[in-house]
């Protein structure tokens, strides 16, 4: 029999404004001890030196993680441009430069190779896994590695500003699996320049804001508190981008059960992935087969 979690059994969402330098392991366990849950997770690692959005999921949240996963989201980014790191930001070491500096105009026409269905290779330092290992343990060891590349949608890509000849801000929105790093080393391969991401801020992810997240200086103020509960949003926040149906009371126990039942539902094509809804709550997660959900996930009260 395994070990029960100790904590309370809440669910629901918590936005963080993460700020550089902690890793969203980190800042995970920080928000899980503030609020003495005995589960969560975050949806969408950022980089240590990254800000900005980390949707922190608790208890019942968590089994909703791949739908803001799989969100849009959206990056505001400095670049540097004469220089590349083994890194592919400013915490590595500098393997070229230029003097090379592209004009407004230029940049903004290669911009436009990395907008849609792209290929993009990770950068060295990655997560990604190499023959079982991640990539960033080899790379930390010396090793140069040929990463496959990985399809990404970015939906679009703009020049922001340009505070100075060696430094561009750009604003990028993308689907799942998008490195910002990437983006900016190639871009400067593009060029002809070389570039590095210097400061990198997750603004939006999904149905959740940075300008709505809050800082870890004010989870500390109000942690294991009534005032921090206040802030937790519905689990049902993480369900926005599926259609609803909706569950009648007497389906709810079988679909938590996890059998098919009747739901109602509308302008809904056969076999599309649903939420099914009871007084407002989510009850399961699954495909509509005609008026029959089949759950693939379900939630517990």
């Amino acid at each position: 029999m395994g070990r029960r979690k100790s904590g309370r059994n809440i669910s629901g969402w918590l936005i963080v404004d993460k700020p550089a330098g902690l890793t969203s392991t980190t800042v995970v366990n920080k928000v899980r001890w503030a609020l003495n849950a005995n589960k969560a997770g975050h949806a969408g690692t950022l980089d240590p030196d990254a800000t900005g959005v980390l949707a922190i999921a608790l208890g019942e949240a968590t089994k909703t993680v791949p739908y803001i996963t799989d969100a849009l989201k959206a990056y505001t980014f400095t670049v540097r441009l004469g220089q590349s790191t083994n890194t592919d930001d400013a915490e590595g070491e500098i393997i070229a430069e230029s003097d090379a500096r592209p004009t407004d105009e230029q940049i903004k026409d290669a911009l436009g190779q990395f907008v849609g269905d792209i290929m993009q290779v990770p950068p060295q330092f990655s997560a990604v896994k190499i023959d079982g290992e991640r990539a960033y343990k080899r790379a930390r060891d010396g090793e140069t590695m040929e990463i496959a590349a990985r399809p990404l949608w970015v939906e679009s890509l703009l020049l922001d500003d340009r505070p100075d000849a060696d430094h561009v801000t750009l604003e990028m929105v993308c689907g799942k699996g998008g490195y910002v790093r990437s983006i900016a080393r190639d871009l400067g391969e593009a060029l002809g320049c070389h570039a590095h991401v210097r400061e990198l801020r997750r603004i939006w992810s999904g149905p959740f804001k940075a300008e709505d997240g809050l800082t870890l200086d004010q989870i500390d103020a109000i942690a294991r508190t009534e005032e921090l509960d206040t802030h937790i949003q519905p689990l049902e926040v993480g369900l926005a981008d599926l259609p609803m149906v909706t569950c009648p009371t007497a389906s709810v126990t079988a679909l938590r059960n996890g059998n098919a039942a009747m739901v109602i539902a509308s302008g809904i094509d056969y076999g599309t992935e649903v939420w099914a809804a009871h007084e407002g709550r989510a009850v399961a997660v699954g495909r509509l087969m005609g008026s029959e959900l089949h759950p693939a996930r379900v939630f517990v009260e």
